[in-house]
């Protein structure tokens, strides 16, 4: 619920690396600076200068931050990492990290504000998402990716940018992900980016003037958040907390990120509420309870902007060994969000496998022995090896498995026997 605007712009125009949802294979293992291991994410933590990162590193899209903004983003205040999302103006949406944050905590930021930004083919808003980005780099969008928790005592919080705060990233496979952290790990990077998004491309109006690109969405945005502010669905329960967003134009960036929490499941294991998502602050957990009980929330989500599923491709943390299950399993408590991920890349060298779901996955092994599992027998399913040395798995069976393709798998397993490609 973090929110910082810029009072400046920052220069634009830098060469830099253009963000990319990496789908190696391997990936650098590390610890934190204070030499603990990162729950968030295992991938490799750079210390000191920005200097000498590992090739690991660089291969995926990250480096040393340029020296256009390292004289406000220094090294002494421990930022030693950047990477970018491009907008087609070719100007900079700028990620700048701290030094006990994962690179794999970087790739996954990174990978949710490029999906926000992925076209929505056919939608009202959001089939072409360049004048969103364009605004994003023209207003200096700054994603700070900062050491430890929001408890004030990170200096570089005050710099000017979004903070989005090392506890609260957690990625696909690490022990914060798999147990659902809410008690100091709450995934908040869905949240806190799309404040990003919504600050510096869509754009909010009752400010003193309008820098976005979508003001009718924002539009109706406002009308979903009055609706449910007076209706009782969001807010109801701190009114000193909504005082504060009144006096600071962000009621309708905290709704509606409310709204997309429970969108992808991000609520679905919190125990605190059974009915209840936001920490009890708005009235639906999961996506059908959004139609039930906020329909003008539900509106903003149909075909509008956001993606029904996760575009990026998830990079499944190398400490993971066993099924990293994409279909819904009550009793794992992340497939809450993992159902809507798509696509998926095991990293490290741990013998880890992959359940599928209902939509269209790549799934890519790593350097261990990897199983795909599906949900029929074999006799339902054709298995085709292409061209490119991939596998193709298709289901015959409409909307249970889908089309899958697979690479650098092992085996695949139907309920009647396992194949070794």
């Amino acid at each position: 619920m973090k929110r910082v605007l810029m009072a400046g712009v920052l220069a634009t125009g830098l060469v830099g690396i253009v963000a990319c949802n990496s789908d190696s294979g391997s990936g650098a293992t590390g610890t934190t600076a204070s030499g603990s291991t990162n729950s968030g994410g295992s991938g490799s933590v750079n210390t000191g200068s920005t200097n000498g990162l590992s090739a690991a590193t660089l291969a995926l899209g990250i480096k040393g931050v340029p020296d256009s903004l390292s004289a406000t983003y220094s090294a002494a205040l421990k930022f030693n990492r950047y990477t970018q999302v491009k907008a087609a103006n070719g100007k900079s949406i700028h990620i700048i990290a701290q030094d006990k944050l994962s690179d794999n905590q970087i790739v996954r930021a990174r990978s949710i504000l490029t999906h926000y930004l992925t076209d929505l083919p056919g939608s009202v808003y959001g089939s072409d998402k360049s004048a969103v980005a364009n605004k994003m780099a023209d207003n200096g969008a700054v994603l700070l990716l900062l050491n430890g928790s929001d408890d004030g005592s990170n200096p570089a919080t005050n710099l000017g940018g979004q903070p989005l705060y090392q506890n609260e990233i957690q990625v696909e496979g690490g022990d914060w992900y798999i147990n659902q952290s809410y008690d100091g790990h709450r995934d908040a990077s869905f949240e806190e980016i799309l404040h990003l998004v919504h600050d510096y491309g869509i754009g909010v109006d009752q400010n003193s003037r309008f820098i976005g690109a979508l003001a009718d969405y924002q539009a109706e945005i406002r009308s979903a958040q009055i609706t449910a502010l007076n209706d009782k669905l969001w807010g109801f329960a701190s009114p000193d907390w909504i005082a504060e967003l009144t006096t600071e134009n962000s009621l309708s960036q905290e709704y509606l990120a409310a709204v997309i929490d429970s969108y992808y499941g991000l609520w679905g294991a919190w125990s605190g509420s059974q009915t209840h998502g936001m920490w009890g602050e708005y009235v639906a957990k999961s996506r059908s309870e959004i139609g039930s009980e906020d329909p003008l929330g539900a509106e903003l989500m149909n075909n509008k902007f956001f993606h029904p599923y996760l575009t990026y491709n998830a990079r499944i943390d190398e400490s993971f060994s066993g099924d990293f299950s994409l279909k819904f399993k009550p009793e794992l408590s992340y497939t809450h969000h993992s159902r809507y991920l798509k696509d998926v890349t095991l990293t490290g060298s741990l013998s880890s496998n992959v359940v599928v779901n209902q939509l269209d996955n790549l799934i890519k092994g790593n350097s261990g022995n990897n199983i795909v599992f599906f949900s029929g027998s074999s006799s339902q399913y054709t298995v085709e090896k292409l061209e490119d040395g991939s596998i193709l798995v298709t289901d015959m069976e409409d909307g249970r498995d889908g089309i899958n393709k697979l690479i650098d798998i092992e085996s695949v397993a139907f309920t009647d026997s396992t194949i070794t490609l």
